[in-house]
């Protein structure tokens, strides 16, 4: 077995577990009932990717579900070491009022935040959002981060854009560390935003889709201009782990026939986004590409991270995730359900094998 050219250490490499934020159960094939959307359900599962070697976890967004921003303060509250991933939307969100939320946030919780920018559709008109040109939502967002970013590091900000604008604006208090430049990590998904986002967050694709959009956003960070620190990548994506590669498998053709024709609850009446689509046709190419990404999920109903799947033994998903890491990813945000169970497990047999790649000899 090829082993990683070198450990994905715990300083160079962010391992995220996934919150599920919804009111109904039964978010991607999860069978918990009891306490599912309360606190103590968020929080259980925090403490849990505390114990097991995950550094937080992303939460996600969308009108008809608990608010993200204030489930995020809750856990972070609770907990002392889980930093969330708070996905937020602009045009949900004035960014002023965020750089405010987000920096009090962080400097209460001593830097424990994480930004998710989310500008792909949802019920915008649910929430008083009326822009639904697509273009201009990500030119938006661009004008959303760069207000953020002066509030969060400037005195007496004024800014006037297209979509934003603030005179004489000062955020306080400042994020944790601000005096040093730090602030809040921002990660994306979208292109038109490399230049101003921290960590640009893919699907599971195969490596050489992933290969080619670093190349080519690496290039457009360039070419827009980039003034921050280089942009980094991140992937987020379902690991479906079982001792034995057989066993893996058994249970992933298990979980696709116990979701196969459920309807999709969760889904935005609105036609699958870019990034969706390209994660729906992988299945044209075949039902496992690389080594062992399964595209199944997304002929069932599997969107977002749900479409695709890395199935195997621990060390067969290590070595795929490896993989990755040799295209330049750095930020990894996995998940299985049921969340509770498998947060434990794959933090238990995977995570150790990413951080020492000793164990892969085997």
């Amino acid at each position: 077995m090829t082993l990683p050219a070198e450990p994905l250490s715990a300083t160079d490499y962010e391992f995220l577990w996934y919150i599920p934020n919804t009111v109904e159960p039964g978010h991607r094939g999860d069978d918990t009932v009891d306490g599912w959307g309360t606190l103590d359900y968020s929080v259980d599962l925090a403490l849990r990717a505390e114990r097991h070697g995950w550094g937080g976890a992303l939460i996600g967004t969308g009108w008809g579900r608990p608010d993200t921003f204030t489930v995020a303060t809750a856990v972070a509250a609770r907990t002392t070491k889980f930093t969330p991933l708070v996905a937020i939307r602009p045009g949900y969100w004035h960014p002023a009022h965020f750089a405010s939320a987000a920096a009090t946030l962080d400097q209460l919780s001593g830097g424990r935040l994480f930004i998710n920018i989310v500008s792909g559709t949802d019920n915008l008109a649910a929430y008083g959002d009326g822009e639904f040109d697509k273009s201009r939502r990500y030119d938006r967002t661009r004008e959303f981060l760069q207000v953020v970013r002066r509030l969060w590091r400037d005195e007496d900000v004024t800014y006037s854009g297209e979509h934003f604008r603030v005179e004489h604006s000062t955020v306080t208090p400042r994020p944790f560390g601000a005096e040093y430049g730090r602030h809040p990590r921002l990660y994306f998904g979208g292109a038109s935003t490399a230049a101003e986002a921290d960590v640009q967050l893919f699907w599971g694709e195969p490596l050489d889709g992933i290969a080619e959009r670093i190349d080519r956003l690496t290039t457009l960070s360039d070419t827009l201009g980039r003034v921050h620190p280089p942009l980094e990548f991140g992937l987020r994506v379902t690991t479906l782990i079982r001792d034995s590669s057989a066993e893996a498998w058994r249970a992933a053709e298990a979980k696709i026939a116990s979701i196969a024709g459920k309807p999709d609850l969760h889904g935005s009446g609105q036609g699958p986004a870019v990034g969706q689509q390209r994660l729906l046709d992988l299945a044209n190419r075949g039902e496992v590409l690389d080594s062992c990404l399964y595209t199944a999920p997304g002929r069932v109903g599997g969107g977002g991270a749900g479409t695709t799947w890395l199935v195997g033994s621990a060390a067969e998903v290590a070595t795929a995730l490896a993989r990755y890491a040799e295209l330049g990813i750095r930020h990894f945000v996995l998940s299985d359900t049921p969340y509770q169970s498998e947060v434990a497990r794959v933090g238990d047999q995977l995570l150790p094998l990413l951080r020492n790649p000793a164990p892969l000899a085997r």
